[in-house]
Parts: structure tokens; sequence; C-alpha cells
């Protein structure tokens, strides 16, 4: 089995607990958030939309540089409308999981840099730059989103299992 094929599972896994988090965020709530310093509840909606659309350039590119020097650097979306933002969402995982799903072992193992002004943030092979930069970042922002969400009395769903709501639903 390819290295490839043995990450589309948890791809398909992730994307769609993602998207059940998604799919619940109050569009009148958008410019909510916890504390000064966080983002809003649209901020981290589009952001986790945003995710996904980071696999291209970790499997075609050498390196990304956030912030490159004499060049734009990278800022998050404008927030969009939780319906705009699914959508986006759902345009990410269809390229990446074709992307993915494409990917030779050989190109997975290939180093990848992502840079900040440029200056190595880190190095590693692009199948650990995925499951960092793309996995690993979804389920911690999806975790804030879960928080957003129960904090506005919003029904939080289950990703591993029933969540608190769905058990007192039974």
């Amino acid at each position: 089995m390819s290295l490839a094929a043995s990450l589309l599972p948890e791809f398909d896994h992730e994307m769609a607990s993602t998207r059940k988090a998604l799919e619940r965020v109050p569009a009148e709530r958008t410019s909510w958030q916890p504390h000064g310093k966080s983002m809003s509840l649209g901020k981290l909606t589009t952001h986790l939309a945003e995710l996904p659309g980071f696999l291209p350039p970790i499997l075609c590119d050498d390196e990304l540089d956030l912030f490159p020097p004499g060049g734009e650097p990278f800022e998050l979306q404008t927030p969009l409308p939780p319906a705009q933002a699914l959508a986006l969402f759902d345009k990410h995982v269809a390229e990446a999981r074709a992307m993915l799903a494409a990917a030779s072992d050989e190109q997975l193992m290939k180093p990848w840099t992502l840079k900040a002004a440029g200056h190595a943030i880190f190095t590693l092979p692009r199948i650990a730059s995925y499951r960092t930069a793309v996995m690993n970042h979804s389920v911690h922002h999806r975790g804030q989103l879960s928080v957003y969400l129960r904090l506005n009395d919003v029904p939080v769903p289950g990703f591993y299992g029933p969540s608190a709501d769905e058990k007192q639903a039974h």
C-alpha cells in the first residue's frame, strides 16, 4: 500500500468531522470572540476552511515563506459567511484529496520548508509537513471551534464518538 493510500482514510474522517463542526456555525454570531486576543468565530471558521488548501503548496513547491522579503505577507482571508466558508472548505478538501491520492511515496518523502521572512521555521518530509500544517493544524482549530460553539450554546457534534450533546439527545 502506498503512503498516500494509507493517509486517505484519516484525511476523509478528519475532514468529515471538521465539516460537521463548520455546518453548525451560526451566521448571526460570526463577529463573536471569547477574548480580545482570540480570532472571531467568522475568522476561525474561514481559517479552518482554508487549511486543506495548504496541501498543494506542500506537495508542489519546495517551500512556503509566510512573510517573503520584499513580497506580500500571508494573511488570513477576510471572514466569510458560514455558507461561503463551507463551500470554500469543500473545494479545498476535494482538491487536496485528489492531490494526496495521486502523490507518490517519493514525492511525499521529499523535504519541504516553511519559512517566515526568509528564515526556516521547519524543514520536514512533505508527509510530515502535511500532517503538521494541514491535519494537526485543522484538528487544533476544530477543537477551538468546538469550544466557540459550546460557549454560544450550539450543540457540538461528536468527532470520535458521541458528544455530550448527542448523548443527551438519546
